[in-house]
């Protein structure tokens, strides 16, 4: 979906960075963001966009020396009503309280609690805040465009803790990036830009975004839905363990049903197992269990839900939300709600619940796995010895994830809070969802890598190898020698750790089903 553009970095560029994105405000994509917090390639802004960094930052120092402008020369939120303006200022230039009012507004705010969260989420930030910039609405110094670039070119990042947004800004986070900007916060890694103080013009422009919950957002979908598309292989790998009917991705049967991300599911399982578009029905039992027949129907929603995402993040992350808005063509500034996060907070909520549909599947096809009626192997994969356990504990374990991934599918945007005495009377929670959907992550990983140990260790117990020529196959032989071969009763951590870990290589196989 994105337009923005990935050119040939310079010889001197090392290898790991051999592309640069362009960031001209209207075509950044979730990938370009990864790849920005990444380090693997090199932000450039566009000279056009920078041009309207500096007419729009022109403007809004022509209105706050004129006029009464938001954050510029007034307070904010319940003391949006006082002017922070000295009487008589130099002709056309901003008075002094208010030029020491950026300062300061950047000091109260910057009392963002709790950890530090990590580089990755900071660049994220960071990135769609410099892109955000560049849409040119905000009405701030173009330096301070340069010197986030410069930061991310580097490496370095301001420390930023986690708590701060309710999904009306990311005010307190933000401010203390700027404080970083200014000198008077700390960074992290080398090469910070040098300081450079910030005033009235540039403070409540910086930090009036969503730019870290929108990285955040970014990074996590990036994940998850790699996720599950490794799950579908993983899935594949469980179909042969049990010998399972491929009825239920048939082509006529989801022709019959006009829904796109189901059939789409359907189409790929007949690609990673080999599937005929019109399967002949098995000998055996007439249909599989939920886990199986019914994966396109759960995955479907999960992907949908996942390209919803992206679209609403592709909107936020090119958009001038700012408050107020600077237009150099009307010589105004616009004071909206712009930064309200409702529909991202609601994408991500949506995200979430489907994702945990799929974790769920996921322990119903382990459950199938240790079931003699369906491996014709012995109760929970175990080996010879009498009561053996074998791979028992996993269900168990699969449960103990799926029920944090669970709990942090609640709706965040259920939440409520009245602030500012009570000025800003609603919030969307954004930040938490946020939080939250990068949070499922690990449990995700956790869940799908338990079916993984299962589905290897009973495709080895009854000698059964997928074709390795089919995507099942290629994955199969990525986790063979990466997996335990013993089966006797012994601790399996290791196991699910090593087949959580090889699960990004998994995604590659499915996205190679694409086609």
């Amino acid at each position: 979906m994105s337009s923005s553009r990935i050119v040939d970095a310079p010889p001197s560029v090392p290898a790991a960075r051999s592309a640069t994105v362009v960031l001209d405000g209207s075509g950044l994509g979730v990938e370009d963001v990864v790849r920005l917090a990444d380090g693997s390639a090199r932000p450039v802004p566009a000279p056009e966009a920078m041009r309207r960094v500096e007419e729009s930052w022109n403007t809004a120092r022509r209105l706050a020396a004129t006029g009464r402008v938001y954050g510029r020369s007034t307070g904010v939120g319940a003391n949006r009503n006082e002017d922070v303006s000295s009487p008589a200022p130099a002709p056309g230039e901003p008075p002094r309280a208010a030029d020491d009012h950026g300062m300061r507004l950047l000091r109260s705010h910057a009392g963002a609690v709790g950890e530090e969260l990590p580089a990755r989420q900071v660049r994220a930030g960071l990135a769609v805040r410099a892109n955000q910039l560049l849409a040119g609405g905000a009405g701030l110094r173009p330096s301070v465009v340069t010197a986030l670039c410069e930061a991310l070119e580097s490496g370095a990042y301001p420390v930023v803790n986690e708590f701060g947004s309710v999904g009306t800004g990311d005010i307190a986070g933000l401010a203390q990036v700027g404080l970083a900007l200014a000198g008077e916060h700390p960074w992290r890694g080398a090469g910070a830009p040098a300081p450079r103080r910030l005033d009235n013009n540039d403070a409540l422009a910086l930090i009036s975004s969503n730019a870290l919950t929108l990285g955040q957002s970014t990074l996590a979908l990036h994940e998850l839905r790699g996720l599950v598309g490794a799950t579908q292989v993983v899935a594949a790998l469980s179909l042969f363990a049990v010998d399972g009917s491929h009825e239920a991705y048939a082509a006529p049967v989801h022709a019959a049903r006009a829904d796109r991300g189901s059939a789409e599911a359907a189409r790929r399982m007949r690609v990673l197992i080999g599937a005929a578009d019109r399967p002949t029905p098995p000998l055996g039992r007439i249909q599989d269990p939920y886990g199986f027949r019914c994966l396109p129907q759960i995955h479907g929603p999960a992907h949908d839900a996942a390209d919803a995402l992206e679209r609403v993040l592709e909107v936020e992350i090119n958009a001038a939300a700012e408050n107020p808005l600077i237009v150099p063509e009307d010589r105004s500034a616009y004071h909206h709600g712009g930064f309200y996060a409702a529909r991202l907070g609601l994408a991500l909520d949506h995200f979430r619940l489907a994702l945990t549909q799929v974790a769920r599947l996921s322990t119903s096809r382990l459950a199938t796995l240790n079931e003699p009626a369906y491996t014709r192997l012995r109760p929970f994969l175990a080996d010879a010895e009498p009561a053996a356990s074998g791979v028992m504990i996993l269900e168990y374990a699969a449960a103990a994830a799926l029920g944090d991934l669970r709990a942090f599918s609640a709706p965040a945007s259920l939440g409520h809070a009245v602030l500012s005495r009570g000025v800003e009377e609603q919030a969307s929670f954004a930040s938490l969802a946020a939080r939250q959907t990068l949070r499922a992550c690990g449990a995700y990983r956790l869940v799908v890598g338990c079916e993984l140990v299962a589905a290897v260790r009973a495709l080895r117990l009854r000698d059964l190898r997928p074709d390795p020529g089919l995507p099942a196959g290629r994955a199969f032989a990525l986790a063979e020698p990466v997996l335990g071969t013993d089966p006797a009763d012994r601790p399996l951590t290791d196991d699910v750790a090593a087949a959580a870990a090889l699960l990004d290589r998994f995604t590659d196989i499915w996205r190679g089903s694409a086609s």
